[in-house]
């Protein structure tokens, strides 16, 4: 990947995946004194704990990022709310699992309660669009280490462990089809921040202020992959697409290559970040969703089955790209 325009902004993803993959090891010298409950899915979105023999525990926890400072800029904070439910149960959802709750943990420099009731009307709403409850969380009021706010949260849902979604049985000849994202979504403000800057939040080249298309909130897919999984359509894998692009599909666990030779199209502050930041294309695709928020892989037999019941969600729904023998990698036709 070309980390050029990305590491300029201020984000490293090569110091990232070193970081995390200390932080990995290190919990692995954990020692517990008893069989491990985790299943074993190193490296998809969400992690499962057994919690008997037939139902599994999935988890996830996530944030909100660098949107938040676009948020703090516009002085609007009724829609990261549902930014960070997003963030969440579009992991969960792509183990197979229904989500069922989900804590937040909001750390602010000081308490505003105007400020506060905002972030709780956009979980709220964000919690009703995902069907999941909020039960508790916290609130930390740390100033010596924060300067404005952030958000985070940790989901938890459940799911069959014989019915667990892994990717193991995506195979050549397979389906992808893509769910259009709302706009940017969570993932890559530092770039897109830097990017925009100097362009006034009430901007209108693009139909609609700046500061409202950089806002536009994360969509929740659950509704849609719920109605999808209890359907007879034969679900072979399932990919949220957040930092990495389309590169989020080798979080399944085929060996296989992704041919991506429909791709969604990108909505047009995608090109206007591209345009004023001077990134290349490859880039843009590994650093945001490009349009396409989510992929369903679906044998072909059950491709129109499948994208009957996505389309009455979303209707530009389509078919993006096939599974073909080869190494494990996302192969993509540029636009």
């Amino acid at each position: 990947m070309s980390e050029d325009a990305y590491a300029k902004a201020g984000v490293s993803q090569s110091d990232a995946d070193l970081a995390v993959g200390r932080l990995v090891a290190a919990l692995g010298r954990a020692q517990l004194g008893r069989a491990t409950r985790q299943v074993d899915l190193k490296g998809h979105y969400a992690a499962v704990m057994r919690l008997d023999n037939e139902t599994g525990i999935a988890l996830s926890t996530d944030g909100v990022g660098t949107k938040l400072l676009v948020a703090e800029e516009l002085g609007r904070f009724d829609t990261v709310g549902i930014d960070c439910i997003a963030m969440n149960v579009n992991d969960i959802i792509c183990v197979g699992a229904e989500p069922i709750a989900m804590l937040d943990y909001l750390a602010v420099e000081k308490a505003d309660p105007d400020q506060c009731e905002q972030i709780g009307i956009g979980l709220a709403r964000g919690a009703e669009l995902a069907g999941i409850e909020i039960p508790g969380g916290e609130l930390a009021q740390i100033g010596d280490l924060v300067k404005g706010f952030d958000i985070a949260g940790a989901c938890f849902g459940t799911v069959a462990l014989d019915s667990i979604i892994d990717g193991s049985g995506v195979t050549p000849g397979d389906v992808v089809i893509g769910l259009p994202s709302s706009g940017i979504h969570s993932n890559g403000y530092t770039l897109a921040r830097s990017a925009l800057s100097g362009i006034s939040w009430d901007d209108d080249r693009l139909g609609r202020p700046l500061g409202e298309i950089l806002l536009e909130p994360t969509e929740i897919y659950v509704k849609a992959i719920m109605e999808l999984i209890a359907s007879d359509a034969r679900v072979h894998g399932l990919a949220h697409i957040t930092s990495g692009g389309l590169d989020n599909l080798l979080r399944l666990k085929a060996e296989v290559t992704y041919e991506i030779t429909d791709p969604l199209p990108p909505q047009p502050v995608f090109d206007l970040i591209a345009e004023r930041a001077e990134v290349p294309e490859d880039e843009m695709y590994e650093v945001f969703n490009m349009g396409c928020g989510f992929c369903v892989v679906v044998p072909p037999e059950d491709e129109e089955g499948a994208l009957d019941i996505l389309r009455r969600h979303y209707p530009e729904a389509r078919r993006i790209g096939d599974v073909a023998d080869g190494d494990r990698q996302v192969i993509r036709r540029s636009r």
